[in-house]
């Protein structure tokens, strides 16, 4: 399966410009790539601050697809719109949401209860 997975609030808490705070989305991440997945991102995030997001996939050893895109999607599409077949994303309606003043002043996806829907969809 593709997919589009946002940066901020969903792989790590609110604190643009700088990289947020852990918030347990990483070894899920990795579970679905070695599920034979593949994760684009799918972020607001450009130049330097992009390099942050993509320095973050790296360190925790999350291989990427793509970048804002799928990247065969040219071959059929000239639409901006990411491509994917499931989008990951802390302003989608119905994402389960933290609301945790002491880890960020905006709600972070809650990586507990996304990893307990994957599973139920047989993707992890």
């Amino acid at each position: 399966m593709k997919i589009a997975i946002d940066f901020d609030g969903t792989c790590v808490s609110h604190e643009f410009p700088l990289v947020g705070k852990d918030i347990g989305a990483a070894p899920i991440l990795k579970r679905l790539v070695d599920n034979g997945h593949s994760l684009n991102l799918f972020t607001m995030r450009s130049g330097e601050y992009l390099l942050d997001a993509l320095k973050w996939f790296l360190d925790n050893n999350i291989l990427l697809t793509g970048i804002n895109k799928d990247p065969g999607q040219e071959r059929w599409t000239k639409s901006p719109k990411c491509y994917a077949e499931l989008y990951i994303d802390d302003a989608a309606l119905g994402i389960p949401l933290i609301h945790d003043d002491s880890v960020s002043n905006r709600p972070f996806v809650d990586w507990k209860k996304v990893e307990v829907e994957l599973q139920l969809k047989g993707l992890i």
